[in-house]
């Protein structure tokens, strides 16, 4: 057994999300959003190296000492899978894990809303999974990837850096993909998605230029295609995409975008005001009538009102989200507060209920 796996093992114990290996420091484990530093001595650098160089073969040490850094998922037998990465600092070498849980949870276990579950149901076209790094954009992929491996008899295509949830095949067929060992890059993967005979194809992430270029176009042939982004809310989200291209080439994106998109779920993590984990606040949007001349247009001040008029169908602004879980009384007004928008708004609600702002 390496010697990390006891640090793993203490953070399936302690209930933790990651662990934190770095020279130079104490190793911590991140619990419920926030990181607790083991009972141990701070690492030093030969320390560090001896104890993260111990799982790496020879083509991911020659990666790592190539490049700096390098990703990867480690399996500890009977425990869990990790996604992990490796860097340098200025202390030295680092290392943090990512626990991937063995289950794959249903959105409602995720207490995701299943309204999102009609994104499964789609044909074709790009549906869109974002949030910040640790937001649990992954997690929700991969239970949208499962909703569609129980109910329907379809070829599901994964391309991530690295394979996280792993997927056995019930009703359709799922092909995973791993960057570096299966393929040299997202681009090279997506241009020959088409030829596998896929009908649906997910992106781990949405890195560049030519990813985007090629998960819009593979969504305007005809594949369902669901990828993510590091972005905060729908309209952002739809900016970022159109901004990573020179401007000779966005009216062209724009075009293209606003027949392929058909939806975006962004999300956040926001601690339980019990400290019993975290619970999800989202952002929906779905397809609309209105929402391809809003792409194409250039107007996505308007996807507020498209959200707010579409809320029978289950859409919803981000700040209505998280306005919601403080109101059941599952995050503190504090939590609220930072992770709302509109703070202005907040503060009224809380002036109605007699409290006042004291942070």
């Amino acid at each position: 057994m390496a010697r990390i796996d006891k640090f793993l093992k203490a953070v399936r114990d302690y209930d933790g999300s990651d662990l934190h290996i770095l020279a130079g420091t104490v190793p911590k484990i991140r619990i419920h959003g926030r990181l607790r530093p083991l009972n141990l001595p701070a690492m030093t650098d030969d320390q560090t190296r001896s104890l993260l160089y111990e799982i790496l073969d020879s083509e991911k040490s020659r990666r790592f000492e190539k490049n700096k850094e390098i990703d990867f998922a480690y399996e500890v037998g009977g425990l869990a899978r990790f996604r992990v990465n490796y860097f340098l600092h200025k202390d030295g070498m680092g290392g943090v894990f990512r626990l991937i849980p063995v289950k794959i949870r249903t959105l409602e276990e995720l207490n995701i809303p299943t309204v999102v579950e009609s994104f499964c149901h789609l044909r074709s076209g790009l549906v869109l999974v974002t949030g910040p790094t640790g937001s649990g954009k992954s997690t929700t992929l991969a239970a949208l990837i499962d909703y569609i491996n129980r109910n329907f008899s379809k070829h599901v295509i994964t391309i991530e850096d690295p394979i996280e949830y792993v997927h056995s095949d019930k009703r359709s067929v799922i092909t995973q993909r791993e960057l570096h060992r299966d393929t040299p890059s997202f681009a090279d993967a997506l241009r020959e998605a088409a030829r596998q005979d896929p009908d649906v194809i997910l992106v781990g992430e949405m890195r560049d230029l030519e990813t985007m270029r090629l998960a819009i176009s593979l969504a305007e042939m005809g594949f369902l295609v669901f990828a993510t982004l590091h972005t905060n809310t729908a309209a952002k989200t739809i900016d970022r995409i159109i901004n990573v291209f020179p401007p000779e080439q966005q009216p062209q994106i724009r075009t293209m975008l606003s027949y392929s998109l058909k939806g975006v779920l962004s999300q956040t993590l926001i601690p339980r005001a019990d400290g019993k984990g975290r619970v999800p606040a989202c952002e929906i949007l779905f397809w609309t009538l209105g929402l391809p001349n809003i792409i194409r247009e250039g107007r996505v001040d308007k996807i507020v009102s498209e959200i707010e008029a579409g809320r029978g169908r289950g859409m919803q602004k981000m700040d209505d989200s998280v306005i919601a879980l403080y109101k059941r009384g599952l995050i503190t007004p504090y939590d609220a507060y930072m992770k709302v928008l509109d703070k202005k708004r907040f503060e009224r609600i809380l002036e109605k209920e007699g409290k006042k702002v004291a942070w």
